[in-house]
């Protein structure tokens, strides 16, 4: 057994199990490729895969307890470079950040910010996507953190650090009937209701909120995008239940901001890492920026 074939490995698993990919990923000819896995097998005493004649459909239960162990190792790979990078203090690098659209509007810019001028030779990137999808982004090393509010303390293998709490608020136009007297959840019910997709910022409290009073919640356009549901509530489709960090008063002003902070219970967005992940200096240094910002949004 060598480094090269646990390589091929995680490239086949990269790949979704084409040797040709695969190969070409690794720099040889799919024979040579091909070859390498044979020896592996032989040398464990049983197949890694699944076949389809030559083709390759699957990992086997050994397979798949071998991965564990090759993600392991690719990690520690990882590590290993970001140790070195810290001994040396080297200020060059990348940092890879999966977050919803909310998030990356509402809470990072600041810290992004502060993060350039302390480190300006390292490359950002930013993912945006749900939360089943950060997490995954953070299993397959495409990112080294994830900030959102659903999903991320499901996982048993991340670290999972509350960041800061917010509240939900209605809003509508100002001649909407909700923007006079007292807001329930039952008078909320009574109207359309436009708000964010399943899994995305606090959709899940919306939706217990209402359960818990045995209202239904009449939901005719569900979005990702806080600024796509406030598009469609001055279009007059209904009401709008966002995060309260996503009304802007300069540009928002046409809407009024109703406070949910009775009704629907406090979300928390949080940041996310492999539990294995060395931590950089200049990811401590961004973490720490995250929580300092989300200190002053409470």
């Amino acid at each position: 057994m060598n480094l090269n074939q646990l390589e091929l490995l995680r490239a086949l698993q990269e790949t979704n199990f084409n040797q040709s990919k695969a190969a070409e990923k690794m720099h040889v000819v799919q024979s040579a490729a091909s070859r390498q896995l044979q020896l592996l097998e032989e040398e464990l005493g049983s197949p890694l895969y699944e076949r389809h004649g030559k083709k390759l459909l699957g990992l086997t239960p050994l397979g798949e307890r071998v991965m564990e162990q090759v993600d392991r190792i690719n990690q520690a790979k990882k590590n290993i470079q970001s140790i070195a990078d810290d001994f040396r203090d080297n200020r060059n690098g990348t940092l890879h950040i999966a977050t919803t659209h909310t998030q990356a509007k509402y809470l990072l810019p600041v810290p992004i910010q502060k993060f350039r001028e302390k480190y300006p030779g390292i490359t950002i990137y930013m993912v945006q996507s749900s939360p089943d999808e950060l997490i995954e982004q953070l299993h397959h090393h495409k990112a080294d953190i994830a900030i959102c509010t659903e999903r991320l303390d499901e996982d048993d293998k991340l670290v999972v650090m509350p960041c800061y709490d917010w509240q939900h608020i209605a809003v509508v136009p100002r001649h909407h009937p909700l923007a006079q007297g007292d807001i329930t959840l039952g008078r909320l019910a009574s109207f359309p209701i436009l708000t964010y997709s399943q899994g995305f910022t606090g959709r899940s409290n919306i939706e217990k909120a209402f359960k818990n009073v045995g209202k239904e919640l009449d939901i005719t356009l569900s979005a990702a995008d806080s600024d796509v549901i406030k598009t469609y509530v001055r279009l007059g489709l209904g009401v709008g239940i966002i995060a309260g960090t996503s009304y802007e008063s300069s540009d928002d002003e046409d809407l009024v901001a109703l406070d949910l902070s009775h009704l629907i219970p406090r979300s928390v967005t949080k940041i996310a890492y492999l539990k294995q992940l060395y931590l950089p200096t200049y990811l401590q240094y961004f973490i720490n920026e995250l929580l300092a910002r989300s200190g002053q949004n409470k």
